[in-house]
């Protein structure tokens, strides 16, 4: 069955292929529907996530997989959070921003966490399922590694000592990484949505 992932990031829409890896879904993109990315316009990842869930299964009409996800920094007060993407105009001037934001922030003292809400909404939009996940790590000085996109090239995670999430491999990078985490708690679910092709109401 047809399973929308409702993102126009070709990085996120690569990584929740592979965690999700072995379910019997054809997943599609809201660019391979023609469908725009609805606005992300509340205060908290649960909020986001849930509207924008609802909002593309009701315009398509298919079991729709949200996330709403972002940088946490506890230098900037938990920024810039649920503003991660808006953050500035590219990955890359994102991560300048936040590199000048923190120039005097000293290492040992950038501690940060990558959070992930995902919602699963059913066609009509009236039934939502959600899961969190979250990696704490801390901010480097300078992007490394090749791998992965957005922040990764700046976060180290502490369970990868040494290395940023851009340095991992993909799926150690899944395995550890918020979305990963958060898509891991509802793979049961997804696995009976698979199966069944329907999920009881909640």
């Amino acid at each position: 069955m047809k399973l929308l992932v409702a993102t126009s990031n070709p990085g996120k829409l690569v990584e929740v292929r592979e965690i999700l890896g072995g379910l019997d879904f054809e997943l599609v993109s809201l660019a391979d529907l023609g469908l725009s990315a609805p606005e992300e316009p509340f205060a908290t990842f649960h909020e986001n996530a849930a509207a924008k869930a609802t909002a593309c299964a009701a315009r398509s009409s298919l079991w729709t997989l949200a996330d709403d996800s972002g940088l946490c920094v506890d230098a900037l007060h938990g920024g810039p959070g649920v503003r991660s993407a808006r953050f500035a105009d590219s990955d890359e001037a994102r991560r300048q921003k936040l590199l000048e934001q923190l120039r005097a922030i000293p290492a040992g003292q950038r501690g940060a966490h990558f959070f992930c809400t995902v919602a699963l909404a059913s066609p009509d939009g009236q039934r939502i399922f959600r899961a969190d996940g979250r990696v704490d790590g801390q901010i480097a000085s300078a992007p490394r590694g090749a791998g992965g996109f957005g922040y990764d090239p700046l976060f180290l995670p502490d369970e990868a000592p040494g290395r940023t999430m851009a340095e991992l491999e993909p799926a150690e990078k899944n395995r550890l990484s918020h979305r990963g985490r958060a898509l891991q708690s509802l793979r049961p679910l997804l696995y009976r949505l698979a199966r069944e092709g329907d999920l009881p109401g909640r």
